[in-house]
């Protein structure tokens, strides 16, 4: 349940900040009450996955995976671009969170 939950809490912060880019600087009501929205069930999951997960491995994949996608979503909906370097940057990033998941022993409850 807690991985469904740190899962969920990503995803809710990645649609808030992608709704933070839509709001234009806070002046869209509508784009304001999802991040408000977002950012608040993402960081409610990710108190309840801190019960169970440790910190550091808990932020560290909260954040890898946001960032990642949230790259992503830049590239592909506001035409961000990225060169190699970003590409590899990121593949670091999902790189590190499968070591994490897979490998390391931190993440064992």
């Amino acid at each position: 349940m807690h991985w469904l939950q740190l899962f969920l809490a990503v995803m809710a912060e990645v649609i808030g900040t992608t709704a933070l880019k839509a709001s234009v600087g806070f002046t869209r009501p509508g784009a304001v009450a999802v991040v408000v929205l977002a950012y608040g069930t993402a960081f409610y999951l990710l108190a309840r996955v801190l019960l169970v997960l440790p910190l550091g491995v808990t932020y560290a994949i909260w954040s890898g995976l946001g960032v990642a996608a949230v790259t992503v979503i830049g590239w592909t909906v506001y035409g961000q671009k990225l060169d190699t370097a970003a590409w590899v940057g990121i593949g670091l990033i999902v790189a590190g969170v499968m070591v994490l998941n897979l490998v390391s022993d931190s993440t064992s409850v």
